[in-house]
Order: structure tokens, then C-alpha cells, then sequence
């Protein structure tokens, strides 16, 4: 049964007013500690990230939540998908369903649909307009849905896009080839880097035909389609009052084909395993474009075989965008959405996520997990490396270029719409899906006898590229709201 929460709607819009601009007001809260109120947390965190997570929450009933009476209860889901399910159907009152959380993890698309179930809380009403300039400014636009300057996600950690690297691999590379780091500042700089690798080591064994190896794999191919669109001077998905209007512009699109779809079908580019990391680990690639928040799955060696592995370090560098294109990054990372509820409710999800985020604590948790503070004060290379927190050997490697990605670049993430995840997913395998598929037609030829060039010329003519072009705008057309 849904929680009684979403019967008092009514009552808590009458007592919003009241808490604006005194939460934290002793005098007005409506928490005792000696009837302390019980919130629960839903996440999809696991590992390194769900134990900082779940320390933090020990903190704060043993400290603030004692004082103030507030008792947190952290509950991971499982993934990313399983957390959604859960919110929606518990949402919808779905048989079985567990009671509505108080405080759920969200993708802005998920936030929407729970929003028009009305199922949400516009947090502006609880915070006052100082505390929220304390938030990195795109960051809390991802959770104004309306236009109106909504706050419908609280940002508690967010990560951004780095390029990470097998050094002790690239090193040898290096230095046989004279290849620099700069030389993949941009995408037209790493592809020709990719293909430089791959004839390197097609040449080390001249009698066997067009065996080079793949350089470069990219975890997030929606990303890279709509950053790199932003970059090139389009954006894909313009969202107005939650209705997208589709620019697939035809110009824009043939250079992220170039970019991805022509090295990948040549073996410049690869992906095998399920992440990008675990093809660093089997030694398929030596580079790849990932979450910052991932880097800390990075593996310490690489297994050629049941029998045969060796050390590697990480190294990490600015993820590269298009060359002379705007200075765009990407944005991502859930943030927490508070359903309906009583005031004191209300009052301790809105004093439990402020403690999460002021700087001490979200410095803390960004360094344990991997993510980036949410404070513009935070969001700092020097405050982060001096905060005495300790970090290990791959964050202290990743922090600091994520932090110059954000600052240095404008966050971009798109505005949720009603088919917004299903647009996603398009744009997630669409090109990706038909690269894998390609190369190992690719592959097969070159077994039986053909050269590279002969190999791949099927897939690198205008013709082949509008097929696939025209399929596409019809799938994500069919996204848009009319």
C-alpha cells in the first residue's frame, strides 16, 4: 500500500510555507530527538561506493540525527535498473511493492516520471536561496523540469568523463613511435593515434595480415553522441516543458560516424568486455574514455592469458572533444529525490542530504567513491588533495583532471522528457551496435584472405553511412512528443 505520505500531500503543501527559510531553525523544527523520526534512503551503490555511503550514514545518526532526531536508513537496490523498477512500482502502489522510500537515487528521467505521477518534492521550498548558490549551478538546472526554478534532484555527487590509460603499455608505444600524450587532445588527434597503434603492432608480425591491435574503447556511446553533438554546435534533444524536439543533424552526425564508426570497423577502435576497463584487463586496448567515478575499477594488470599476465599503472588525461569544437563535458551522476511526506519528514531529508553535502563530508565521500563534490567550494583540486582524506593511487590520478573537466568546460546533461530514456538507448547502440557488428564481418574477411582496405570498403561509403543515418532519425523521431 503507498505510504500515507501521498494522502497528506495536501497538508504538507500547507505547512511548505512555514519551513521556507527556517529549516534549521530550532525554534520551528518539528523533529524531537527523544520521537526521532525514522527516513529511508533507497541507492544503487555496491562496493567501495556503498560501504563510504553507508559509513557516512553511521555518522550522521550518531551525530547530527541524534541531536536532532533523525534516524537514516540506507537501502541499496541493487543496480541502476533495479532501483528505478522498484521506485516506480512502489510508486504506483504495484502489488507487492514495498512502501515508498523517502529519499530515492535518481537519473533525471526517472525523477520526471516519478514528477508526474507527482510523487516528488521541489526541495526550493525547504532551503534558502544562499544554500542552494552553494551547489554548482548546472547541477541543481538538472532538476528544474518546469522551467520555473524547480529543485526536484538534491546533487550528492557527480561525476564527469576522463580519458584513462595502460601507461606501462603506452610508454613502449612511446617510445618506439614518438607518440605524446597531446597528439589525442582531440578526437581527430586519437583517432590517427589509434591507427598509428594498430599498424605498430600489425607490424611486429609481417606474416600475418592486418592483426594490429585496437588502442582506444569508449564505455558510453550516448555520451559520446551527445556531448559530441554540443561540441560540434548542435544539440540533439532540445527539451522545452518536458518536449523534446529532435535535431539529428546530418552534418553534425557524419563527423561522430567518422569518429567512431569508421575506426572501429577498421580495429582501431574495440570493445568486448561488458566495460571498457575489463578490455584494459585482457589487454584488448590500452585507452579508453570512462566515467571518472569508474576509475577505481581500473585493473592493476593485464591477463594475455591463463598463464601470462603483467603489472600495469593508470594513467589519466582531459577526455578529448572534437577539435575547434565548444568547450562541453559530460555531466552525470544520480542525485537524490524526496517524495511527499509529513513535515518532519520532509525536515530531516532536507537537513540529512545538506550534512551529506557540505564540504567535509561530500570530500569524504567523493574521494571514497570515485565521484566529484557538489559545492562549488568543494569542487576543488586543492581543497580535496588537503583535506586530509585519504586517497588512493587511481583517485588521486582521477580527481584532479575530473575537477578541470568541470571547471574548465560547461557540464552538459540533457533535460528529461517523456521518452528520454528510450532516446538514449538509441543513441547507446544504435552506432556502437552496428560498429561490433561490422568488424567482425570485417574480421572474417580478412581470415579468408582480403586486405584491410578491401575488407572494410563496403562500410565506408556515403551510402552505407545514410542507411544507417535515415534508419536512425526514423527510431528517434519516434521520441518525440508532438
Amino acid at each position: 500500500m503507498i505510504r500515507r505520505k501521498f494522502a497528506a500531500l495536501c497538508l504538507v503543501m500547507a505547512v511548505s510555507t512555514a519551513l521556507t527559510g527556517c529549516v534549521g531553525t530550532k525554534a520551528t523544527t518539528p523533529l524531537d530527538a527523544k520521537n526521532p523520526v525514522t527516513i529511508e534512503v533507497w541507492n544503487y551503490y555496491n562496493g567501495d561506493q556503498l560501504t563510504a555511503f553507508d559509513n557516512l550514514v553511521k555518522e550522521f545518526n550518531e551525530t547530527v540525527g541524534k541531536e536532532k532526531g533523525i534516524i537514516v536508513k540506507s537501502s541499496s537496490q541493487g543496480s541502476v535498473n533495479d532501483l528505478e523498477t522498484n521506485v516506480l512500482a512502489a510508486i504506483k502502489g504495484e502489488v507487492g511493492a514495498a512502501e515508498v522510500p523517502n529519499i530515492f537515487m535518481a537519473y533525471a528521467d526517472t525523477a520526471y516520471t516519478a514528477d508526474q505521477m507527482g510523487g516528488i518534492v521541489d526541495l526550493r521550498k525547504y532551503m534558502t536561496e544562499e544554500e542552494i548558490a552553494q551547489y554548482i549551478d548546472s547541477y541543481v538546472k538538472e532538476g528544474d523540469f518546469s522551467g520555473n526554478d524547480e529543485m526536484k534532484i538534491f546533487p550528492i555527487a557527480k561525476s564527469t568523463e576522463v580519458l584513462v590509460l595502460n601507461k606501462t603499455d603506452w610508454d613502449v608505444f612511446a617510445s618506439e613511435t614518438g607518440a605524446r600524450y597531446e597528439d589525442m587532445a582531440d578526437m581527430e588527434g586519437l583517432v590517427k593515434t589509434a591507427q598509428s597503434y594498430y599498424e605498430w603492432t600489425d607490424a611486429m608480425t609481417p606474416d600475418v595480415e592486418a592483426d594490429g591491435k585496437a588502442l582506444f574503447g569508449r564505455d558510453a556511446m550516448a555520451n559520446y553522441m551527445l556531448i559530441g553533438s554540443m561540441q560540434l554546435g548542435t544539440e540533439l534533444f532540445q527539451v522545452t516543458d518536458g518536449k523534446m524536439t529532435l535535431h539529428f543533424e546530418k552534418d553534425t552526425i557524419r563527423t561522430l560516424w567518422d569518429n567512431y564508426y569508421i575506426p572501429f570497423v577498421k580495429g582501431y577502435f574495440a570493445a568486448t568486455g561488458r566495460f571498457r576497463s575489463d578490455d584494459i584487463k585482457t589487454g584488448n586496448i590500452i585507452a579508453y574514455v570512462g566515467a571518472s567515478s569508474g576509475a577505481s575499477f581500473f585493473p592493476d594488470v593485464v591477463n594475455k592469458s591463463e598463464s601470462e599476465s603483467y603489472a600495469i599503472e593508470m594513467d589519466v588525461l582531459p577526455a578529448p572533444g572534437f577539435a575547434g569544437g565548444a568547450a562541453y563535458t559530460v555531466q552525470q551522476g544520480a542525485g537524490m529525490v524526496v517524495t511527499q511526506g509529513s513535515d518532519a519528514e520532509l525536515y530531516a531529508c532536507v537537513e540529512f542530504l545538506k550534512w551529506f553535502t557540505a564540504d567535509e563530508q561530500n570530500i569524504l565521500f567523493s574521494v571514497q567513491s570515485g565521484y566529484l563534490p557538489v559545492t562549488k567550494t568543494a569542487n576543488d583540486k586543492a581543497a580535496i588533495l588537503e583535506s586530509g582524506a585519504q586517497i588512493s593511487f587511481n583517485m588521486e590520478k582521477t580527481l584532479p583532471v575530473a575537477v578541470d573537466m568541470i571547471t574548465q568546460n560547461q557540464p552538459y546533461t540533457t533535460k528529461a522528457f517523456e521518452e528520454g530514456t528510450k532516446a538514449r538507448n538509441i543513441l547507446e547502440y544504435s552506432m556502437s551496435g552496428l560498429a561490433a557488428q561490422d568488424r567482425a564481418i570485417v574480421v572474417e574477411r580478412i581470415a579468408s584472405g582480403q586486405t584491410l582496405e578491401d575488407a572494410v570498403a563496403e562500410f565506408c561509403t556515403d551510402d552505407y553511412f545514410n542507411a544507417w543515418y535515415e534508419e536512425t532519425l526514423e527510431q528517434l523521431q519516434a521520441c518525440e512528443r508532438r
